[in-house]
């Protein structure tokens, strides 16, 4: 070990270990690099699910290449006759069909033809005579360019010769795929910009060094360059493409983590300058000092992280996979890379705040050493206090629900959402996303005949079919997605168990997926959540060596966790007006803030600890929390305002998993850490290390 710290730092040696950290930076932008791929979050369900299921024998029927776009003409009042002609046309003889409709716009799109002619279907008009529909049947595409295309010049050409009084929507299957990828079309760019940015702006404030702030934000920032194409690497070899929201959760996380190593290194670096004339032996000195806490903090989130491999839903192991090369990479650099290019640089690099051998270390007389003292004086009092405020959070949790339709999961509605909320008030909710069922051609009539009976199906339709099985739809009347779709969609199958059992019966289509989204994310988080919190414990057990720390540690981190969720639906309900958290956001956040909260108490734990050898573990604690409680605060709203950035990209999942991280990890850095867990030190003395035995009160 003291010979890599030697390496890492020598006079000789440190030029050598940047420019090791230039070549594989550079073999990462170069060799390693690939392009990365403009994709939209999918569903990544399994191959058991039924939907998948529907899905896979959907591709057997002749109209496996069909998608759709509805184009809804809506008025404030019943259409008068000059917009019926309109958007119906005449009845032409010839045809025995209305003609010169509206729908003739968008016969260049169609990939229906009557007679060897391109065709779209007449415009329906709704029972209260407001609303007006034109289902455009479309030849489906992988292509997002190409939907793209065929969405936006829809969009172009609707409006036109309309008469007034009257609003045009187009929305549908493929509108949805084009409005939510245009969501993420350069994300990961726009989160990075916002996010450097407001790390650089609070190093700023942080260091107040017209000099120092750039050599942690330039190591992180090629360490988040790095890390994008390595995990994009890796997940690629694994069968998985990483969306635009994973690889911008990658950016903030490594922002985030490795600048808050970078804090805690540069801050005991500046500790042992005061001490230590020779600037090389300061940062082995430091290196011996906070290495062990950047190690197990690192390893603590990468290893929380890689269980998402073990989860169902196909996104989040890609999240966990490249979140955890992500953190290893940020690691490495704030252990090797980041040591070797401050002691590059002379002292000098701290101006104006320049430490200086024999100076006077204000951290014995911080704010945080008085809080230590003050919370030593009187810890049950403040211990009860503290968790007396954790609890009061945390039950503003009561009654959460989780959730959310097809129309609610954007801040700002795009025009397929608008479009989809129109469609519902005239026709049926259901009517653009049918309930797809796959049924045995001897069943079909059975079936029909089941379906129509569940409440809440509003009609029952016959579709394609080949030798073997018959696709029928049913149209709800319940929003897309919504809690009562989902549960139209569980008595349908539930209905369908009626058929014989030799017959094909699955249920699927949009709201299935999501229904079966549901019952997988239920799994996900009855796996995940016991081995997050196990894999964080041992690792704690290995870094201490004690039983009991660790088990206060992950009390408290989880005790912030259900707060920062109260916390959180109380601004959800109260100020954003979300009717519910998004089906990802519970075991995402739990994630984030058990094995990043944790963090904030390692640093501050493996510090009492080396204190407490000397000086006992009371008076250990006190001297722990004045030398770590500003870099500790510092970091702890860095990561805050890194998560916060999420809000940038108008989806509620990614704005609710920012937010409740937000709040957590103020909580952790603020309350947890400052307060609660000296206090269970002050409280418990020399046994808060036990089954040690070696340490004083």
């Amino acid at each position: 070990m003291n010979g890599l710290l030697k390496f890492i730092t020598g006079k000789k040696t440190a030029p050598v270990t940047m420019l090791i950290g230039l070549i594989f930076a550079g073999l990462a932008f170069t060799v390693f690099n690939t392009e990365a791929t403009e994709t939209t979050p999918g569903t990544g369900l399994p191959d058991t699910a039924e939907s998948v299921q529907v899905a896979k024998l959907q591709d057997e029927l002749p109209s496996s290449d069909a998608s759709a776009a509805f184009i809804v003409y809506t008025s404030e009042s019943k259409f008068t006759e000059e917009q019926l002609t309109w958007l119906q046309g005449t009845f032409d003889p010839n045809l025995m069909m209305p003609a010169g409709g509206a729908n003739e716009k968008f016969v260049e799109f169609t990939n229906l033809e009557v007679q060897g002619e391109k065709f779209v279907p007449p415009a329906a008009i709704s029972e209260d005579g407001t609303t007006a529909l034109i289902s455009v049947p479309l030849a489906i595409t992988d292509s997002f360019e190409e939907t793209t295309y065929r969405v936006d010049t829809m969009r172009e050409i609707a409006p036109i010769g309309m008469p007034g009084g009257m609003q045009v929507y187009v929305t549908g299957p493929e509108a949805f795929i084009k409005d939510v990828g245009s969501i993420f079309e350069g994300a990961d760019f726009s989160l990075l910009a916002v996010t450097a940015s407001v790390v650089a702006l609070l190093l700023l404030i942080t260091y107040r060094s017209p000099v120092l702030w750039l050599i942690p934000l330039i190591v992180v920032g090629t360490a988040d360059g790095m890390a994008g194409i390595l995990a994009r690497r890796a997940a690629e070899a694994l069968g998985f493409t990483p969306d635009a929201s994973v690889t911008g959760i990658l950016s903030v996380l490594v922002f985030g983590a490795g600048t808050n190593y970078a804090l805690l290194l540069i801050a005991r670096y500046r500790e042992e300058l005061l001490v230590l004339e020779d600037r090389r032996e300061a940062m082995r000195t430091a290196l011996r000092g906070a290495g062990p806490a950047i190690l197990a903090s690192g390893s603590t989130v990468a290893v929380a992280l890689a269980l998402l491999l073990l989860a169902e839903i196909e996104g989040r192991q890609v999240l966990g996979l490249v979140s955890a090369v992500g953190i290893v990479v940020a690691m490495i650099a704030g252990l090797l890379i980041l040591p070797a290019a401050l002691v590059i640089f002379p002292r000098g690099i701290f101006w104006p705040l320049v430490p200086k051998v024999g100076g006077v270390n204000r951290n014995d007389k911080s704010l945080w050493a008085k809080l230590g003292k003050s919370v030593s004086k009187r810890p049950v009092i403040v211990a009860s206090a503290g968790v007396a405020v954790l609890a009061i959070l945390a039950s503003g949790g009561i009654g959460v629900k989780t959730g959310l339709s097809a129309t609610e999961i954007f801040i700002e509605k795009p025009e397929a959402v608008v479009g989809q909320e129109v469609l519902a008030k005239s026709f049926s909710a259901g009517s653009a996303t049918p309930t797809q069922m796959i049924i045995s051609n001897e069943s079909v009539d059975q079936a029909v005949e089941l379906a129509s009976a569940v409440s809440g199906v509003d009609e029952v339709r016959v579709g394609a079919t080949n030798g073997e099985f018959t696709q029928v739809d049913a149209v709800l009347n319940a929003s897309p997605e919504s809690a009562e779709a989902l549960l139209i969609v569980k008595e349908l199958r539930v209905a369908l168990d009626a058929l014989p059992e030799t017959s094909i019966a699955l249920v699927g289509g949009q709201d299935a997926t999501t229904l079966d989204s549901e019952d997988a994310t239920a799994r996900d988080q009855a796996l995940l959540v016991p081995l997050i919190l196990i894999s964080v414990f041992l690792i704690l057990i290995l870094l201490l060596r004690s039983l009991l720390t660790p088990v206060l540690l992950l009390l408290a981190v989880v005790g912030s966790f259900f707060s920062a969720v109260g916390a959180s639906w109380f601004v959800f309900q109260n100020i954003f007006g979300f009717p519910a958290l998004d089906l990802s956001v519970f075991i995402l956040a739990f994630l984030f803030l058990v094995a990043l909260g944790v963090d904030y108490s390692i640093f501050l734990v493996t510090r009492a600890q080396e204190e407490a050898k000397k000086l006992g573990t009371r008076e250990g604690m006190r001297k722990a929390l004045g030398a770590t409680g500003g870099v500790i605060t510092s970091a702890g709203i860095l990561l805050a305002a890194v998560f916060a950035v999420l809000g940038v990209l108008p989806l509620i999942a990614l704005a609710q998993v920012g937010t409740i991280v937000c709040i957590g990890v103020l909580l952790d850095t603020l309350l947890v850490r400052t307060i609660i867990v000296p206090a269970m030190a002050f409280i418990t003395g020399k046994h808060f290390w036990w089954p040690r035995k070696e340490f004083a009160d």
